[in-house]
């Protein structure tokens, strides 16, 4: 569907593998770790829970929006551009996040920049690599293995942030942390695409606004992005306020970290046979199954007595479907539209999603601020997850036809 590749040698897929597992589990191990500094910052500074929560909203949807720009520019430029620029930005963010002692600064820093980072450094640059590197018929399970990078992230840096804090205290740990992140840097060079020579990309079949125009239009697509926002929702609500609800419910803090840390050790399994299912199972099924069984497992979490054991029980199963929706929806947008645009079309996609994140950690705080409980927003996630699973169901994988049937194809 796009001469995109053709005279360019493909880079290994051992390389791809590598570094963009290797990228991502540092973005994505540093972003999953944010919930532990709720009640650190908001007691030293003197905040409210929804102060925090409003600027980790802010980043979710700064992530969104930028998320879009960073394609366009990886699929323009290549990733290896982005991907350094993206770093950069990340260690600034989390060098103001350390140091501001005003709520707009905290909002700046750890909304806005680093929000601007992760859009740089995670999936759908990413996943744009994978696409023009890894054969159609791999691909749905390279993206499950980026996927599971990200998860073992979580593993490996939530407790890991967790000893910082306690360690060093919250400052220094985001200091170490800013630092950590340019490791980036020379990982983005193994990423270096030969088909952008000089800053110059492959030439296409469609310009932006014909493949954003075609994308917006097509009826699975619209589903894709509604389900994503139901993702969004869920994951980061939980991510960002189950420390605390914990907490609030008198676990110990150490609960919430093994918590987080099994639903990222969890979620190397699911996003991994998510991906790998995806080459042999419809993938609208695969995302159903995954939406529907959150919200059942919420479901049951709400209902029985709420101990340690519980929590890592939920936490497993959670983690089995935490970020298990990525792979095989960012693989429908391939096999659907092709890989010319397909960074900046996951980018939109993921801007949906990203909009879910920023309401399901806001209403987190401020319905907590209001009521004293986060039982609303629980109930909330629940019905979302019901809702995304239906929608999953019709949509068409199947390639778009372009040209003079392209309007048949339009469902």
């Amino acid at each position: 569907m796009s001469t995109l590749s053709q005279g360019a040698p493909r880079l290994t897929a051992a390389q791809v593998l590598i570094c963009g597992a290797a990228i991502v589990t540092l973005s994505m191990g540093i972003r999953h770790g944010f919930g532990l500094w709720l009640q650190p910052i908001t007691q030293a500074q003197g905040w409210t829970r929804e102060s925090f929560s409003l600027a980790i909203a802010v980043q979710n949807l700064s992530w969104g929006v930028f998320g879009i720009f960073a394609g366009m520019a990886a699929d323009r430029f290549g990733a290896m551009r982005v991907l350094m620029i993206g770093a950069v930005l990340y260690a600034l963010g989390l060098v103001g996040m350390a140091l501001t002692t005003t709520t707009l600064g905290f909002a700046l820093t750890t909304g806005v920049l680093i929000g601007a980072a992760q859009a740089g450094t995670t999936y759908a640059v990413i996943y744009g690599v994978i696409g023009r590197q890894i054969p159609p018929e791999k691909r749905s399970w390279a993206m499950g293995v980026a996927a599971a990078a990200g998860s073992f992230g979580q593993f490996l840096m939530v407790p890991v942030e967790g000893w910082l804090i306690s360690g060093f205290g919250w400052q220094a740990a985001l200091l170490i942390l800013a630092g950590s992140v340019l490791l980036i840097l020379p990982l983005a060079l193994g990423l270096r695409e030969s088909g952008f020579v000089g800053g110059m990309a492959p030439p296409r079949e469609q310009t932006i606004w014909q493949a954003l125009s075609e994308a917006m239009r097509y009826r699975s697509f619209q589903l894709l992005m509604a389900g994503y926002f139901v993702c969004g929702f869920q994951v980061v609500f939980i991510g960002v306020h189950m420390p605390s609800y914990l907490k609030d419910n008198g676990l110990s803090p150490e609960v919430a970290s093994y918590a987080l840390a099994l639903i990222g050790l969890f979620n190397v399994i699911g996003t991994y046979a998510a991906g790998a299912l995806g080459q042999r199972v419809p993938k609208r099924h695969i995302l159903a199954f995954i939406y529907l069984a959150r919200a059942v497992a919420i479901a049951i979490f709400l209902a029985v007595p709420l101990t340690p054991m519980s929590v890592y029980v939920f936490s497993s199963v959670m983690g089995l479907l935490w970020l298990s929706t990525i792979p095989p929806t960012n693989a429908t947008v391939a096999q659907i539209f092709g890989v010319a645009h397909f960074s900046m079309l996951g980018g939109f996609v993921f801007f949906s999603h990203q909009i879910g994140s920023f309401m399901g950690v806001w209403l987190g705080g401020v319905l907590y601020d209001r009521t004293g409980s986060y039982d609303i927003v629980w109930y909330i996630a629940i019905a979302l997850g019901v809702f995304a699973a239906l929608i999953n169901l019709p949509v068409r994988e199947t390639p778009i036809e372009r040209g003079p049937q392209r309007a048949g194809a339009m469902a």
